[in-house]
């Protein structure tokens, strides 16, 4: 039996120009390989002189000959959509310079993210099938994109509130936590967006230098503790810690454009930003297979609790997966989540995955004996 036209593997993925020319050489064929946002105007000859039967070309711009040429051969064509301000099709998640491209000449408001946003805002309400389709779109990719990059990494996802401000004793132990678990080998994963999470991954870019480097960074940072009033000034803040340190510890951030009025976090050496809110959600818990730390938060923290919760009761992605609450009183009395979650563990094998700890610093600790190292 023939394998169906348009089945393919991560393998037949090319997604720059070189690894497109890398392929021609050693194959001499494109047939069956998918080519993502790649820009071929200078290889129409070799597009009209290999075998590209079965391929998928998505957003990949190139002269009308060979994009003739290669839709005789079978081959799908999506072409780029012009006007954008985002690639649907992208091969890769995001870095932090490419959404805060035009930041320091022009503020926020001239950025990718905020124009991103803005075009979200316009076309989310508005029962458009074709935005909503390159929204499904850009999703897709990037989730492909964040399983090619996490492939065989141990995640561990930190999460918590955005509320969080630099400058409090609270943000600078989520630094060092993120610090910590860098430092134990894990990638650390976050909701991508400030307060907690951009001090987590903070304290990622942090994990190679020394002490002082953090300590120095905190103060810096404290004097822009919010992103409101003004988005600007806190990216700034961020981009000038790591312009003085730069070629920092790497880590992933995991926003969404769903909460746009909130920017991504800079210290995140790769970014995957969605436009559905529900899947980044259940894929940043899913991509945390070493465990997920939750820090005090309020109802965002709460749901991804028991998101997490759920599929470690039901074991529907295998062995259940650390989970580490941290602030006693927090998890007990002003939101007493921790009773309904050691309940609903009680017999069942997530139960010798679940802990409660008073304090920060006891997490990475926690997160090692839940994993069993």
């Amino acid at each position: 039996m023939s394998d169906p036209p348009y089945g393919g593997s991560p393998d037949r993925e090319i997604e720059s120009l070189a690894e497109f020319d890398e392929v021609v050489l050693a194959h001499g064929s494109l047939a069956r390989y998918r080519v993502q946002s790649v820009d071929l105007t200078d290889r129409g000859d070799v597009l009209v002189s290999v075998d590209t039967t079965g391929a998928v070309f998505l957003g990949c711009a190139m002269a009308p000959d060979a994009a003739a040429k290669v839709r005789a051969d079978g081959a799908l064509v999506f072409p780029p959509v012009p006007h954008l301000p985002f690639d649907p099709y992208r091969g890769f998640v995001y870095t932090p310079g490419e959404l805060f491209e035009s930041l320091a000449e022009s503020g926020y408001e001239a950025t990718p993210d905020a124009r991103a946003y803005a075009w979200f805002q316009r076309t989310r309400a508005d029962g458009d099938i074709h935005a909503s389709m390159l929204r499904a779109i850009h999703d897709d990719a990037v989730s492909d994109a964040l399983d090619e990059l996490l492939a065989g990494a141990r995640v561990v996802g930190v999460m918590g509130g955005h509320a969080m401000e630099r400058g409090t004793q609270e943000y600078a132990g989520a630094a060092r936590l993120g610090r910590a678990l860098a430092r134990d080998g894990f990638t650390v994963a976050t909701g991508g967006g400030p307060g907690a999470m951009e001090a987590a991954n903070l304290g990622a870019y942090a994990a190679p230098f020394d002490d002082a480097m953090l300590h120095e960074a905190l103060r810096l940072l404290g004097k822009t503790p919010s992103f409101r009033p003004s988005v600007t000034d806190w990216a700034r803040a961020a981009f000038e810690v790591r312009d003085r340190w730069p070629d920092g510890g790497a880590s992933v951030g995991i926003p969404t454009w769903f909460y746009g009025h909130e920017p991504p976090s800079p210290f995140a050496a790769h970014i995957a930003k969605y436009f559905a809110n529900a899947t980044r959600e259940d894929g940043l818990l899913a991509r945390s297979t070493a465990g997920v730390v939750f820090l005090p938060g309020a109802a965002g923290t709460v749901q991804e609790i028991f998101d997490n919760a759920t599929p470690n009761y039901y074991e529907s992605r295998g062995e259940p997966a650390p989970m580490v609450l941290v602030d006693r009183v927090h998890w007990t009395e002003r939101l007493p989540a921790w009773p309904l979650l050691r309940s609903l563990a009680r017999g069942r094998p997530m139960e010798q995955r679940i802990a409660l700890v008073d304090r920060i610093e006891e997490a990475p600790e926690a997160l090692r004996r839940l994993g069993g190292r």
